[in-house]
C-alpha cells in the first residue's frame, strides 16, 4: 500500500514530452552567455537524432526580464507571448519548445492565468489581432529544452563515445545537478519530478554513466534573481546564495555541476572566481574550481564533440581537469582561436583560482 501510494505521488509529477515536431524559440540570455550550447542542441536534435526542430527568425524575446523587473505590465507580456504562440500555429506546429527557464516559467504562468481567467484570454486575443493581425492560438505542449534532452537521453547514450566515468579509476563521476527555480518551483507539476525531486537532469546523468550527488542545499536557489543582480547594490545577495551552495556541496567533492538554466550556469561559474579573489577560497581539486556545464555541453561531450566547439573555453572555471578524467582529447593551442582560426588572445589569468 505504501509503495503504491508513492508510485501514485511520483506519477503526478511526470509530464508528457512530445517525441518530434518542435517549434523552437531561443533564449536571449543563453545566446549571450552560451551561444554554442544552443548550436549544440540543434545539432544533436536535428542532425544526430533526426528530429524536426523548426525555428522562426521572427520570434522575439518573451519579455520575461522586463516583466520580472516590473518595467512592463502583465497584459503587455501576455500579448508578446500570444504573438509567439500565433507564429507557432501559423507555421503548422503545436509543440512549443523554449530554451530559457525564465521563458518556460512565463509561458506556464500565462497559460494557467488564461485558463483561470477566460475573459483576460479573450482580451489578449483581441490585442493580438489589433496589433499584429495574427490569430490567437495556444500550444498543445510547452516543454523546456532540458525536457527534450531528457526525453532523448537514451538515444544519446546509445550513440555515446564517452561515459561520465573517470577513465583513471573506472568510477562514475560525481555530479551535482542544479535546477533553475522557474522550471518547477512555481508550477511543480510542469517539471519532471516536481520541485523537490526533479529528475530531468538526474535522469541524463544516470543514463550517461554518472552518479548524482545529494547534499543539504541541493534545492537552494543559485541567487541570480533579476532584482539581486540587475541592481548593483543587491549583487551581494546573489553571491551569498551561490556561496552557501558551494559551502554545502564542498564535502561531497563533486567532479562537476550540470544546470538547466543559463543564469544559474553563468553565476555558479563566475562567482567561483569572485569568491576566490575576495576570500582566497576554491572548491575544486588542487585549487581548481568545480566546472559548471549546461546539459547540452554535457551531451556534446558524451557524443564526442570538440570541447572548444562546445564553447567550454568561455567558462571562468577551466574544464581541462574534467576532460582529463573523461579521457576526452583536446588541443590546448586551439582553445582561444576564433571561428576562422585567428588568435583572439588568452584572457588574463586569475590570481587565486587555478587554471
Amino acid at each position: 500500500m505504501i509503495y503504491e501510494g508513492k508510485q501514485k505521488i511520483w506519477s503526478d509529477y511526470q509530464k508528457e514530452i512530445p517525441d518530434d515536431h518542435y517549434y523552437y524559440v531561443r533564449s536571449c540570455i543563453r545566446q549571450t552567455f552560451f551561444p554554442a550550447s544552443e548550436a549544440a542542441l540543434l545539432n544533436i536534435t536535428r542532425n544526430i537524432l533526426g528530429r524536426d526542430v523548426f525555428e522562426n527568425e521572427h520570434h522575439t524575446t518573451c519579455g520575461g526580464i522586463a516583466y520580472h523587473s516590473d518595467t512592463i505590465p502583465q497584459e503587455t507580456i501576455m500579448t508578446i507571448v500570444a504573438r509567439q504562440f500565433a507564429l507557432m500555429k501559423k507555421h503548422g506546429y503545436e509543440n512549443y519548445v523554449c530554451s530559457c527557464i525564465t521563458s518556460f516559467g512565463i509561458y506556464i504562468e500565462i497559460l494557467e492565468t488564461w485558463r483561470n481567467f477566460p475573459e483576460l484570454e479573450a482580451k489578449i486575443a483581441d490585442n493580438l489581432k489589433k496589433t499584429c493581425n495574427l490569430e490567437f492560438a495556444k500550444p498543445k505542449f510547452v516543454v523546456h529544452t532540458s525536457d527534450l534532452i531528457y526525453k532523448l537521453r537514451e538515444e544519446i547514450a546509445a550513440k555515446a563515445k564517452y561515459k561520465l566515468v573517470n577513465v583513471k579509476t573506472g568510477q562514475p563521476l560525481r555530479v551535482v545537478e542544479h535546477i533553475g527555480c522557474h522550471y518547477a518551483k512555481m508550477f511543480p507539476s510542469k517539471g519532471v519530478g516536481g520541485a523537490e525531486y526533479p529528475y530531468v537532469l538526474a535522469g541524463m546523468i544516470e543514463s550517461w554513466g554518472g552518479e548524482i550527488v545529494d547534499y543539504p542545499e541541493r534545492r537552494h536557489c543559485c541567487g541570480f534573481g533579476f532584482r539581486q543582480y540587475f541592481i548593483k547594490a543587491n549583487r551581494g545577495y546573489s553571491l551569498s546564495n551561490t556561496h552557501k551552495k558551494f559551502e554545502s556541496m564542498e564535502p561531497y567533492e563533486p567532479d562537476f555541476i550540470i544546470t538547466n538554466c543559463p543564469g544559474c550556469a553563468y553565476f555558479m561559474d563566475r562567482w567561483q572566481y569572485v569568491i576566490a579573489e575576495s576570500q582566497g577560497k576554491t572548491y575544486g581539486e588542487n585549487g581548481h574550481g568545480i566546472p559548471v556545464l549546461t546539459y547540452e555541453e554535457v551531451a556534446g561531450l558524451v557524443l564526442g564533440f570538440n570541447p572548444w566547439d562546445l564553447g567550454l573555453q568561455t567558462h571562468q572555471v577551466y574544464v581541462e581537469p574534467l576532460l582529463d578524467k573523461l579521457g576526452i582529447p583536446y588541443e590546448p593551442a586551439k582553445k582561444f582561436l576564433g571561428a576562422k582560426g585567428q588568435d583572439i588572445g588568452c584572457p588574463a589569468l586569475p590570481s587565486c583560482l587555478k587554471v
